[in-house]
C-alpha cells in the first residue's frame, strides 16, 4: 500500500493524469511492444477474440462480449484489470474515486478549493478498480446509478436537488474503473435506458434531477445470444452506444479444451501426485462436451458450458480419491468405469429439448458418454461391422469368442493391481491392444482395454450390466444366462 501524499507532492512526482481508456491503451501498447503476453489463459482465443479485444481497447470502445454460457466472457473482462496502472491517486475520502486533477463530485471540488496543494491524496490498487454486477430483472436504477437519501437531506438540512444528498450507486462508485455488467439482456429495458447518457454524455438523472457528472468508466457487457435469452434483449439505442461487439466461442479442438480444463479444475497437489489421469481419459472427458454440443437431445441454443468438463474432471478425481480412501492404496489410475461418476456434472450443465426430457437427464448423460466412447474407440480401433459374414474373421472375433465361455467383473473399488490384472487375463484383448494401440504409453493401453470392451457393448457384440460398484461384461445374446466360470 502506497502512503498518502499531498496534491503538491503528486504534481512533483512523475505521475501522469490519464483517462481509464488512455491508461489501458498505453499499458496494452507497452506490453505489445515489449513482446509480453496479454490476456493469458484464454486458450483458443489467440487468433479470434484476443485480436478483436486489442483493437477495441486501442479504439477506446465500450465492449459487449456476446456468446453462450461457459465461454470465458467474465474471465476476459476480469483479465483487463491487469492492464490498469498498479496504483491510482484519488482525493482522500472521495466515494467516487475523484481525480485531484479533474474532480467531479462536490465533496472533492470543495476540498481542493479549500486546501489547494495541501489536499490529501490516497491511492487505490488496481484490484479495487473492478466492479461487477449481474443483471437480473429486479435490478433498479438506484442499484446502478443511485438515489436520493432522505436521511442525509434531513440531517444536513439540504434540498433534494443538492448533490450532497445523493447515495451513489455502483456505476458512479466505479468511476475511473472497469465496470462489468453481466447478462445485459436480462436487465429491464427501462433500466437499460438509464445507461444511455452515462455511456455517451456522462449525465446522471436521479428522480428528475439532472446531474452533470462526466464519469470515466470502461464498460464491459456480457450477453448470451438474444434468441436464447427469451427473457429480454438489448435495446437498440444502447447497442448503438457500445463501440465493439465481440463474439466468443467454445474451444475448437480437444487439445484446447484439455488446456482449459487443466487450468480451471481445482485439483490439489496431493491429488495430482496420487491420482494418474491417462491422456485418453482426458480426451474422452472433453469429447463428452463436444458430443453434447451436437446431440439431438441437448438444446444447442443454450450451449454446453466449458464448466461441464471442469466439474466432471473434479468428479473423476473425487471418485478416484474415494477409492484410495476405501482401499487404503497410495496411488490409483482413472478408469473408464469411473466416468459414471461424472453423470451429475453432465445433468446439471445441459438443457434438454423435448426428446431429451422424454429420455430423462440421467439416461441422456449415459448416452453422451457412450457416444464419446464410440468416437474415441473408432479413432483408435477398426470399425465394428454391424453385419458379419459367417466364417469371416474380424479383429474382434477372438475376443468375442473368449466371452462365449467366460465373463469379467470390474469393480470400482478394486486396487489398480486387481483391476488391471483382471483385464490382462483376457489374452485376445491384450493382443488386440498390442496390434492397434501398441505405441501408446502403458496407462493409455490399460485404458484402451476398457475402451474396447465398452465399444463392443455399444455395438451389441457384448453385454454389460451394472450392480452396485461392479460392471460385468458378458457374451451378447442368450448365452449370458448360462452358468459360466471365469
Amino acid at each position: 500500500m502506497k502512503k498518502e501524499i499531498t496534491f503538491k507532492e503528486l504534481k512533483k512526482s512523475d505521475y501522469e493524469n490519464k483517462t481509464i481508456n488512455q491508461e489501458i491503451q498505453s499499458n496494452l501498447i507497452a506490453r505489445i511492444k515489449a513482446k509480453q503476453a496479454v490476456f493469458e489463459g484464454l486458450f483458443g482465443y489467440e487468433d479470434t477474440v484476443v485480436p478483436q479485444l486489442k483493437k477495441a481497447i486501442i479504439a477506446g470502445h465500450h465492449i459487449n462480449l456476446l456468446g453462450l454460457r461457459g465461454q470465458a466472457k467474465t474471465k476476459i473482462a476480469r483479465s483487463m484489470v491487469d492492464l490498469l496502472d498498479e496504483y491510482m491517486p484519488i482525493v482522500k475520502g472521495s466515494e467516487i474515486n475523484d481525480s485531484p486533477y479533474e474532480p467531479i463530485s462536490k465533496y472533492a471540488r470543495d476540498l481542493i478549493a479549500e486546501m489547494g496543494d495541501k489536499t490529501p491524496i490516497s491511492w487505490v490498487h488496481r484490484s479495487q478498480r473492478f466492479f461487477e454486477k449481474l443483471a437480473t430483472p429486479d435490478v433498479n436504477v438506484a442499484d446502478l446509478i443511485g438515489d436520493i437519501d432522505p436521511i442525509k437531506a434531513a440531517t444536513l438540512k439540504l434540498p433534494y436537488s443538492d448533490e450532497r444528498v445523493l447515495h451513489y450507486g455502483m456505476i458512479p462508485r466505479a468511476n475511473r474503473s472497469i465496470f462489468v455488467l453481466n447478462e445485459l439482456p436480462d436487465l429491464q429495458a427501462r433500466i437499460q435506458v438509464s445507461l444511455f447518457n452515462i455511456l455517451q454524455e456522462g449525465d446522471i438523472q436521479i428522480r428528475g434531477f439532472q446531474l452533470r457528472m462526466p464519469l470515466d468508466i470502461q464498460f464491459v457487457f456480457t450477453a448470451n445470444p438474444e434468441d436464447y435469452t427469451n427473457r429480454g434483449s438489448i435495446v437498440t439505442p444502447l447497442k448503438d452506444r457500445i463501440g465493439s461487439q465481440i463474439f466468443t466461442h467454445y474451444p475448437k479442438s480437444i487439445a484446447l479444451a484439455r488446456e482449459i480444463t487443466e487450468q480451471e479444475a481445482k485439483i490439489s497437489k496431493e491429488d495430482k501426485a496420487s491420482i494418474l489421469v491417462p491422456n485418453l481419459a482426458k480426451d474422452l472427458l472433453e469429447e463428452v462436451a463436444f458430443t453434447a454440443r451436437k446431440s439431438e437431445y441437448v438444446d444447442a441454443k443454450s450451449g454446453v458450458s466449458a464448466r461441464l468438463t471442469i466439474s466432471a474432471m473434479e468428479n473423476l478425481i473425487a471418485a478416484a480419491k474415494l477409492r484410495l480412501i476405501e482401499t487404503g492404496s497410495e496411488k490409483t489410475t482413472i478408469r473408464l468405469v469411473d466416468f459414471m461418476s461424472i453423470i451429475p456434472s453432465i445433468t446439471g450443465k445441459i438443457e434438454l429439448v423435448y426428446e431429451g426430457e422424454q429420455e430423462g437427464a440421467d439416461e441422456v448423460a449415459k448416452l453422451l458418454i457412450d457416444s464419446a466412447v464410440m468416437v474415441q474407440f473408432e479413432n483408435l480401433f477398426p470399425r465394428v461391422s454391424k453385419l458379419e459374414k459367417e466364417g469371416v474373421k474380424t479383429p474382434y472375433t477372438d475376443l468375442i469368442q473368449w466371452f462365449d465361455n467366460n465373463f469379467i467383473e470390474l469393480n470400482y473399488t478394486d486396487t489398480d493391481d486387481e483391476f488391471f490384472s483382471s483385464l490382462r487375463s483376457i489374452k485376445p484383448l491384450v493382443a488386440l491392444i498390442e496390434d492397434h494401440a501398441g505405441k501408446l504409453n502403458s496407462q493409455d493401453q490399460a485404458f484402451c482395454m476398457e475402451l474396447v470392451l465398452w465399444g463392443l457393448t455399444i455395438n451389441n457384440k457384448l453385454d454389460k450390466s451394472e450392480k452396485n460398484t461392479t460392471y460385468k461384461f458378458d457374451s451378447a445374446g442368450i448365452s449370458q444366462y448360462f452358468n459360466k466360470t471365469n
